[in-house]
């Protein structure tokens, strides 16, 4: 479940369409069209556009089945906060990647496990 280039960005739109398949471990372009549309007010086409920028960024893999095409996770949810966390701090708190990580701890937000491993990638970068 490893994308190969590991430094790439990845935006909060990005992150929700991965978290949707993170939980799911597969779905198709309407079934993540749905799950967004609370958040998002996109067109089935801009889901569809994000989720295929997302096969091209080698994040995603797109398979058919029976004429659809469905579409899984090629990172783990710890590689994608480490993205996320990344471009956070980096671009809109200005701050070291460490202050973020804090806050994930503090509010449990991740498994002890999935902590440490988003702790080790972010020192790899």
């Amino acid at each position: 479940m490893k994308a190969e280039n590991s430094c790439i960005d990845l935006s909060r739109a990005e992150y929700d369409i991965l978290r949707i398949l993170w939980k799911k471990g597969q779905a198709n372009v309407r079934e993540v069209f749905e799950a967004l549309q609370v958040t998002y007010n996109w067109a089935y086409t801009t889901t569809k556009t994000m989720m295929d920028h997302l096969v091209k960024k080698e994040l995603l893999c797109r398979e058919e089945f029976h004429g659809v095409f469905l579409y899984k996770p090629l990172i783990s949810r710890p590689e994608g906060l480490a993205r996320l966390v990344q471009f956070f701090a980096d671009r809109v708190l200005e701050t070291d990647v460490g202050s973020v990580v804090s806050l994930f701890a503090k509010n449990k937000t991740l498994t002890p496990t999935e902590l440490a491993e988003l702790e080790q990638l972010l020192k790899e970068k």
